[in-house]
């Protein structure tokens, strides 16, 4: 095995805990992006929590995953030595850690260890404003927590309850801790039940609403909040640090057209996100769904550009984002890129690509123009017919004003509309919702 380092300066100060960084780079694992690139990740996210001062990051290459510690006992070794001299307090190790695996290793070397899954949760909690999104991340952790009691309690002998007179000896400490995580997970989807169903009022709310909906996607840091911002005027936090928006922030803006639109800004997506936080954030993803254009914000200086480009795509075709809603590739900071940089040249020739900097402005105009372009008025004419039942998206039709006929059928009505592909998605959905 070897190893090769990632050299990085310590923030100091008042940071509490020093902290490693290790990107274990199996051999034969099938990853589309290098160990390093990889390991400049990890330590983005270090870092994007507060409180942590990265000594040092390193990827660690392994014929293997050993089962018992991940790392051969020569590595173990090696890398106890090196907490010890450096006075590291916390181990965080990019990528998946079983139960086993963490409760030997912080045993070994004496110090707190984090999984990639729980370092996201950790910073998922710190960043969560919205009462959905602290629900949703305690939903997650409580998940990722009960597959862990293990490391808690090395005495499963050790039993509680019961005095001896009747039946069995009691509950093992686990199993009754277990049981109040299980308590909890059901306390708080009962809580989230309650807050889907007032988001969905407001969905329900905005379809009623003829403004089409522009969702704001991408991998994390890509610099969706910093265009979410110069687009709206709005102060949402965009720093250069990873996962600087957790829930989804939307606002109304008016197009240089006089059109109206609906901007959200979404949590950034990541490569390998931990199961347990793809469901839990999938209700704030949600808003995609809804969106009438989604416009995918790309890094496009970043060098594994393409393959976050694929990860936001993989994500966006296992929530449902149907086929039909149009997108806009925005091609972001090209203030780091030179003047004879390649890709200027292909977002100039390719459709669908805007090339843009959120920081400096540059391209903004443009931008503006295929959003405008892209839920523009070119319209046709169709006849559909709809039930008696179907009151709500008759109504809306003649409050949009593209209802140019409409005749009584056996079945319920038949309309002759006059509409763009935009009023057409908004139609269609209001057909398939409840009345």
């Amino acid at each position: 095995m070897t190893s090769e380092t990632y050299e990085t300066n310590g923030v100091g100060g008042k940071r509490s805990q020093r902290a490693l960084v290790l990107h274990p780079d199996i051999r034969g694992s099938n990853h589309l992006r290098a160990a390093e690139s990889a390991l400049a990740e990890a330590l983005s996210l270090a870092q994007a929590l507060p409180g942590i001062d990265v000594i040092d990051a390193q990827v660690v290459r392994l014929p293997r995953a050993q089962p018992g510690m991940l790392f051969g006992s020569g590595k173990v070794a090696e890398l106890k030595l090196r907490i010890e001299q450096d006075e590291i307090d916390l181990v965080l190790i990019d990528g998946p850690v079983s139960p086993v695996q963490q409760r030997n290793l912080e045993k070994e070397w004496g110090i707190k260890l984090l999984d990639r899954t729980g370092l996201i949760l950790e910073i998922f909690a710190d960043r969560a404003r919205t009462r959905e999104g602290v629900l949703q991340v305690e939903l997650a952790a409580l998940s990722y927590q009960r597959t862990r009691l293990v490391r808690a309690w090395t005495h499963l002998e050790r039993q509680r309850g019961g005095l001896g007179f009747v039946g069995g000896p009691g509950e093992t400490q686990i199993e009754a801790d277990r049981r109040a995580i299980d308590m909890q997970v059901v306390r708080l989807r009962r809580q989230l039940d309650k807050v889907a169903r007032t988001r969905e009022l407001h969905r329900e709310a905005r379809r009623r609403v003829p403004y089409p909906v522009v969702a704001l996607v991408g991998y994390t840091n890509a610099g969706k909040s910093t265009l979410f911002n110069l687009l709206t005027g709005a102060e949402v936090m965009a720093k250069d640090m990873l996962f600087a928006t957790l829930d989804p922030t939307m606002r109304a803006i008016t197009l240089p057209g006089g059109l109206q639109v609906i901007l959200s800004d979404t949590v950034g997506f990541i490569s390998d996100l931990p199961t347990q936080l793809v469901a839990a954030f999938r209700a704030t993803l949600e808003e995609v769904l809804e969106a009438d254009l989604i416009l995918h914000v790309r890094d496009i200086a970043h060098p594994e550009t393409d393959a976050q480009a694929h990860d936001v795509e993989t994500i966006l075709n296992d929530l449902g984002v149907r086929s039909d809603v149009p997108s806009i590739d925005v091609w972001n900071k090209i203030d780091l890129l030179s003047e004879d940089d390649p890709h200027l040249t292909v977002a100039e020739r390719r459709d669908g690509v805007v090339a843009v900097s959120a920081l400096s402005g540059q391209g903004l105009a443009a931008l503006v123009d295929a959003v405008g372009v892209a839920l523009g008025d070119s319209r046709s004419i169709d006849t559909v017919e709809i039930g008696h039942e179907q009151g709500r998206a008759r109504a809306w039709a003649y409050a949009e004003g593209i209802v140019q006929n409409e005749a009584p059928t056996d079945e319920g009505i038949a309309l002759t509309l006059s509409w763009s592909p935009r009023q057409r998605r908004r139609f269609e959905s209001l057909l398939i919702g409840p009345d």
